[in-house]
């Protein structure tokens, strides 16, 4: 049976240019191919966990133009499940604008939060039910904070399970970590959380032994080309990184979180979850775009099939 996910997170229209290398300060190239398209973590997520074989509720808020306009046409057409999405008259939709370049299709994102970071007190009271009715609450940082906080107490009164992906940076303080049941932030983030400069795995092991003092249970900590780290209290394991072929990177965080959570939903363990998000995200970064680049359950679990070889290691137990 699919699991429900619930996700509540920024819309963002993208416009994205893909270049030979990044601009210098002060300098035009000319880009070889831009495209415009439906962006935004919470959306992105919300797909992912959608393509990775979840019902899903997406809650969200736009501005009241025509990039809102724009973003409520695509989210119908998607296939959520529902979809709970605000209006702001005050702030325009937000939007990214999105620089892909080199062989490794790095990039660069400036983004503009716009309507995101207005949601209401009174809103995230008319979504109480829908995340009472979810197995995940899966949240990003891209929204207004004290929204983010009484949406996980929301999700935290009711038994649902709390996935916060702390991306785009805010700081957030330690009474917020204890209350997510799993935190997935990237190295850089887990450098701001923790105070660790993570370069490596090793660094992330410790930064994570950090996150679990700060009251954080259970921590993935992504490290690009190195894979991922898993992280209890008792036990640390290397998740891998599924062979690819990159072509635009913008999407792989949101890929990872979306797929964790729906196969979080579905019944999986955490290990074998985060093992078929990694087989998932690796897909998504052989794509052009983000929320359009996500590709399907079935095609994830050909990769996972393809390449029995990309086990989760267990590391070695650690105190509590």
């Amino acid at each position: 049976m699919k699991g429900k996910v619930c996700v509540f997170g920024s819309f963002n229209l993208d416009i994205v240019a893909v270049m030979r290398r990044f601009p210098l300060p002060g300098e035009s190239l000319t880009a070889h191919h831009s495209m415009m398209g439906a962006g935004g973590k919470g959306a992105n997520q919300a797909t992912a966990a959608l393509r990775a074989g979840a019902r899903v509720h997406y809650i969200g808020k736009v501005g009241n133009d025509d990039f809102g306009l724009f973003a409520r046409r695509h989210l119908e057409k998607t296939g959520f499940d529902a979809i709970t999405l605000f209006t702001c008259k005050e702030k325009p939709t937000g939007n990214a604008l999105i620089y892909v370049a080199g062989d490794d299709a790095e990039n660069m994102i400036s983004v503009y939060p716009g309507a995101n970071t207005t949601v209401t007190a009174a809103e995230i009271t008319r979504c109480q039910p829908t995340v009472a009715a979810a197995d995940i609450l899966l949240v990003q940082l891209e929204n207004n904070l004290n929204a983010i906080q009484r949406m996980i107490d929301s999700a935290r009164a009711s038994g649902t399970f709390v996935i916060l992906n702390p991306a785009p940076w805010q700081k957030i303080n330690d009474a917020l970590l204890a209350k997510i049941d799993l935190l997935t932030p990237n190295s850089t983030e887990a450098t701001q959380l923790s105070g660790v400069t993570v370069t490596d795995f090793a660094s992330a092991r410790r930064a994570a032994e950090v996150l679990h003092r700060k009251g954080a249970r259970q921590v993935i900590i992504t490290l690009g080309i190195a894979g991922a780290l898993l992280s209890t209290p008792s036990q640390q394991q290397r998740i891998p990184l599924f062979p690819a072929q990159p072509r635009d990177t913008t999407g792989a965080g949101d890929a990872f979180n979306g797929a964790l959570a729906a196969r979080l939903a579905s019944g999986d363990g955490l290990p074998q979850a985060a093992r078929f998000a990694a087989a998932f995200a690796s897909l998504c970064v052989e794509r052009a775009g983000a929320a359009d680049s996500m590709p399907s359950y079935a095609e994830a679990l050909a990769r996972l099939q393809a390449h029995p070889e990309c086990i989760v290691e267990q590391i070695e137990n650690v105190s509590a």
